[in-house]
């Protein structure tokens, strides 16, 4: 937990899925330089004359250290040559104030959750405020879903207050509102739990789920909403990525993104991307 400017954050949580090694990062510097019997790691000084089988394909990739990788990076600035190297980071708990900053990093790979397909369950608890439910039945379930990155309760009633006004608005311009908020096969439960506001929302959320109905929900929601994201690096990239985003000037919470994706990635590529201070 942070506060900022008097208002509190979760930090996100970040776990490195699956890292692909540095040893074909240098295997391929040595394919510039034809230089692999120059090589302190037994493996790379044999893919001069065989090609690598599977045992020797698995060494390659455990190689910890490369001095010739330690030259590129730090010596001649060769860092094209770290684009052999990639990373993948499960993110959760960030917010989609951060996504909208990660997008401006062109060379990586990402896949975030979804809002077409993931806001059924606030959707739902309107739909239930509407039928035997109030304002404040909305607010007390949507609290209940964790979906903000700010953690104040009184900020985050008045972020879900917000999103409810926004839906009352919705419900006054189209003219079957159900039809864009409930699946077909769950409209009867309308009448069936009629001024039930806690049955119908267990009815929805246990029925079929309005497919991409965040397609007429996305404006209710702001930056402040949590988003998880699977992101892919190459070293070069990750390299970018970590010298902009851990620098002060930075928006605070990609700054604690991009440390917190620091703090898991193994020395062996920090090593020939982050310089060490002295």
């Amino acid at each position: 937990m942070e506060n900022v400017h008097g208002i509190e954050y979760t930090k996100p949580k970040v776990v490195l899925l699956q890292d692909t090694g540095i040893g074909v990062a240098e295997a391929a510097a040595r394919t510039c330089y034809d230089s692999f019997e120059n090589s302190e790691n037994d493996v790379i000084k044999d893919i001069e004359n065989v090609m690598p089988d599977n045992l020797m394909r698995d060494a390659i990739n455990d190689i910890e250290d490369s001095n010739l990788l330690d030259d590129l990076a730090w010596t001649y600035f060769h860092h094209s040559i770290l684009e052999h190297a990639n990373l993948s980071f499960l993110i959760r708990g960030t917010s989609r104030g951060v996504l909208q900053e990660h997008a401006r990093h062109r060379i990586q790979a990402i896949s975030v959750r979804s809002t077409r397909y993931t806001m059924s369950s606030v959707i739902n608890a309107f739909v239930a405020s509407m039928n035997g439910g109030d304002k404040e039945f909305f607010i007390t379930k949507v609290l209940n879903f964790d979906m903000f990155v700010t953690s104040n309760e009184l900020y985050n009633r008045i972020e879900i207050g917000t999103i409810y006004d926004k839906l009352m608005y919705q419900t006054t311009v189209v003219e079957d509102f159900h039809a864009i908020s409930v699946a077909k096969s769950s409209l009867p439960f309308l009448d069936e739990y009629k001024e039930n506001a806690e049955a119908l929302f267990d009815a929805l959320q246990a029925g079929k789920k309005k497919r991409n109905v965040g397609d007429a929900f996305k404006h209710i929601i702001s930056d402040n909403v949590k988003v998880d994201m699977v992101v892919t690096f190459n070293l070069r990239s990750l390299k970018n990525y970590l010298t902009l985003r851990d620098s002060g000037a930075a928006f605070f919470q990609i700054r604690w993104l991009a440390q917190e994706m620091m703090r898991v990635t193994p020395s062996k590529y920090l090593d020939l991307i982050i310089k060490k201070k002295v």
